[in-house]
């Protein structure tokens, strides 16, 4: 791994790079709580064909606070915002979870800066308001983390909750090695680190819920191809909530990973790596 540093407006930011920096390049962005270690098992696998750059999200990992907040207009901002900084005029996009939900609206609103875009157990802006409904309840755990101040003073002195919150996520809790929960945890712990995962509920509360019920994400349109892995068993976002997103897009499919939970790249790192390749090979 190369560790680098990049500066987007004013916000000093990390990322972590492998493979040969002349090959094409492939950007992965990690959800909560997570950073770029989250990806450490799918660079074996695609180090040798792709530049791949594990980036730090504002707040999370190594990377410095947000200066204008963690709403997901900003957050898909910052994604190309990041490659006008590195000079990169298009790359394949991988990611996961609230990584995945900024890199929607990242794809839909700058489709040509992202030649390839696979979101890992993230639901697309387009859900029938049905599912939508059957479903809300598995979200009950953002209550915690949604209103300020109590979101980051929950991630700062609770790290039991957060290491519930990935035990949780995956369908056979052997899927995480030694070290990989508590490595999370502790991340989620730092100030910048709680503040920023508070952020990011508290704006889906505040904004994306409404902009939802208000259909404002209809007046969109995913032209990039797309391909969203769904966990079987994941217990926050099922592959039953994905339906309706195709009404929206050039090229959008859905392929549902067997006993694999909302972590795949931990819990199966080499269908994730597989269906990368037949995707950016597409």
């Amino acid at each position: 791994m190369r560790h680098h540093h990049v500066t987007v407006d004013g916000v000093r930011l990390h990322y972590a790079e492998a493979g040969d920096p002349s090959a094409p390049p492939v950007l992965l962005v990690h959800g909560f709580p997570q950073h770029w270690y989250t990806w450490r098992h799918l660079l074996p696998g695609l180090a040798g064909e792709y530049r791949l750059i594990c980036l730090d999200m504002p707040g999370f990992g190594w990377s410095e606070a947000s200066s204008g907040g963690y709403g997901t207009d900003r957050r898909a901002a910052d994604l190309v915002a990041v490659l006008d900084a590195l000079g990169l005029e298009r790359v394949r996009l991988l990611a996961h979870d609230w990584g995945a939900w900024a890199g929607f609206l990242a794809c839909a609103r700058s489709p040509e800066r992202f030649s390839h875009f696979l979101a890992l157990n993230m639901v697309h802006p387009w859900p029938t308001r049905r599912n939508t409904l059957r479903h809300a309840w598995r979200f009950w755990y953002t209550v915690l983390l949604e209103w300020p101040p109590l979101g980051r003073q929950v991630l700062r002195r609770w790290p039991a909750f957060t290491r519930y919150l990935l035990r949780r996520g995956v369908a056979d809790r052997a899927a995480w090695r030694e070290g990989e929960i508590e490595e999370f945890a502790t991340a989620a712990r730092q100030p910048h680190s709680a503040r920023a995962g508070e952020g990011i509920h508290r704006a889906f509360v505040a904004h994306d819920i409404a902009a939802l019920r208000r259909k404002e994400f209809h007046s969109l349109r995913l032209t990039v191809p797309t391909v969203i892995l769904a966990g079987e068993r994941d217990v926050v976002i099922p592959p039953g909530l994905l339906a309706g997103g195709e009404l929206f897009a050039d090229a959008l499919a859905v392929e549902v990973l067997p006993g694999c939970g909302h972590c795949p790249q931990h819990e199966r790192p080499e269908l994730v790596v597989a269906a990368a390749r037949r995707l950016f090979a597409s």
